[in-house]
């Protein structure tokens, strides 16, 4: 890192330490937002754009080979003139890096010519363009994109430490896209009456990448092609040297049919839900007591400083006062026995989670109620609650999806059938994807400060997307065009530009 980049960094910091010093607060008699007459102008020379971290996350989709897997593989236009299909993909995922939540905001960027030299181009395609694109797609052509951002990918995975192959969790599920179209080809009516897709999405939960995403009707069940997708992530965590696959996923994705093959493979493991259903439920009660063990949950965070009074249950003394029906968790009880499924000539283990339930009105206990939750895995060195927890674990898929939902606008359908808007959501999903890899390689200096860069490594894979853009892409930077190269001249600062600033002396190598 050059020492002027910390130089201003420690004076810009040091200027806003002391405008937010309360020590130096005083006494006034007019508000602090004030009322100073403010005047707008224009200047010929100097250029800016407001998404200036666009450049570095532009400089590591090259330095990864992004940009050449992708044409070299996918094969959709016939004659260049002047778009490259690397460049319609990574317009797409750039639009909603840069606060893009549809197809017309590219234009925002496309009329922006400070924007286009940041990206070293002439132009970028239209929003029309960038449809038409997405219309070109069959299913075929989706794998074959998303088997190039696998190259990509695996390029990124082996700049990791070695500790980060020792295991990869696959995590899969199915989520509802509405649409209120009337016209999309493909659309259906979900079991909730939504009309519209029912997208499946296959991810790594050790940094949320999005491995696999197919767009489906929306009355298809989840666990429609999910073993083919599946096998896609293992195939491609075994060829990046993973030396372990956990594989997880809710009841709907207990696919007995499939469960041999995977566990004929000696580093793949599974922990799925079970359904409770009557003979398993009879299994359970059948159980002696003395096998049943407690389940104590670890708490869900550690208090640092000292604990705060809890604040009133305001939810729960409404339930109580208007005696509405509730069920109050009392205790949970876990065991495991053996168990065959029907399509599988292998024994599993079946973990069975038994919890008991207090059923109440108002201030009134009704009865009480015993509940049966299962689950199958072929891992027999974890104990009984570790598996449960370890299952309990993939709820964070669903904070990926609603990120993906809200955050990068992939799971919407503004095109116009199944496959072009499946099309749309693997080219938007690819933000999020570069997100993660910009965390990744973030470098963990050996020394006294590796803790800390590793801990901060981590932190940016937690970010929220939208979180993550405001720290790190919208950058009011001044573009400046010198010889043979772009400079993004920073005019703002924000307490995350340090990190920044360690990227780009790792892009720089």
């Amino acid at each position: 890192m050059k020492p002027i980049f910390r130089s201003w960094f420690r004076s810009r910091q040091s200027r806003i330490e002391r405008r937010l010093d309360t020590t130096r607060d005083t006494a006034t008699h007019r508000p602090v937002l004030s009322s100073r007459p403010i005047d707008y102008d224009v200047s010929r020379r100097d250029r800016a754009i407001a998404h200036g971290g666009i450049g570095l996350l532009h400089t590591l989709v090259q330095k990864v080979g992004l940009p050449q897997a992708i044409d070299a593989r996918l094969h959709l236009l016939k004659v260049h003139l002047p778009y490259h299909e690397s460049d319609h993909v990574l317009n797409i995922a750039y639009n909603a890096l840069c606060h893009g939540t549809c197809l017309q905001d590219i234009d925002l960027r496309r009329n922006d010519d400070a924007f286009l030299d940041a990206l070293g181009a002439r132009r970028i395609p239209d929003p029309t363009t960038a449809g038409d694109f997405c219309r070109r797609f069959t299913p075929t052509d989706l794998d074959t994109l998303q088997d190039a951002i696998d190259v990509a990918r695996r390029a990124v995975w082996a700049e990791q430490p070695a500790s980060f192959l020792d295991r990869a969790t696959l995590d899969m599920d199915g989520t509802l896209v509405a649409t209120t179209g009337a016209c999309k080809a493909g659309m259906d009516i979900a079991y909730d009456g939504t009309w519209g897709y029912h997208p499946l999405v296959v991810s790594l939960a050790e940094t949320g990448e999005v491995l696999r995403l197919v767009n489906r009707p929306g009355n298809r069940p989840s666990h429609e092609g999910a073993a083919a997708q599946v096998d896609r992530a293992i195939l491609l965590c075994l060829q990046a040297g993973f030396r372990r696959v956990v594989l997880r996923g809710d009841t709907d994705f207990s696919q007995t049919e499939h469960l041999d093959r995977w566990h004929a493979l000696p580093w793949v493991r599974f922990i799925f839900g079970y359904d409770a259903r009557a003979n398993l439920q009879v299994k359970a009660e059948d159980v002696p007591a003395s096998a049943w063990q407690s389940l104590r949950r670890p708490p869900r965070y550690e208090v640092k400083t000292r604990p705060r009074t809890r604040p009133e249950a305001v939810k729960d003394r409404i339930v109580r006062e208007r005696n509405f029906e509730v069920l109050r968790l009392q205790s949970e009880e876990v065991t495991a026995f053996d168990y065959q499924p029907t399509a599988c000539t292998n024994t599993f283990r079946m973990v069975v989670v038994r919890k008991h339930i207090s059923r109440e009105k108002g201030e009134q206990v009704l009865f009480p109620e015993v509940r049966y939750f299962f689950y199958l895995t072929n891992d027999r060195d974890l104990t009984a609650a570790e598996v449960v927890f370890e299952a309990n674990d993939r709820c964070h898929q669903e904070n990926l999806l609603a990120q993906l939902h809200g955050g990068t606008h992939a799971l919407t359908a503004p095109v116009d059938a199944l496959t072009s808007n499946g099309a749309w959501m693997v080219m938007t999903a690819l933000a999020w994807t570069l997100k993660a890899w910009w965390a990744l390689l973030l470098p963990e200096s050996p020394g006294r400060w590796q803790e800390y860069h590793r801990a901060e490594k981590a932190r940016v894979l937690r970010m929220e997307f939208k979180t993550f853009v405001n720290a790190f892409v919208t950058i009011p930077c001044q573009v400046l065009r010198t010889g043979r190269r772009v400079v993004l001249r920073l005019l703002g600062w924000n307490p995350h530009l340090m990190t920044l600033f360690r990227l780009v002396s790792r892009l720089r190598e």
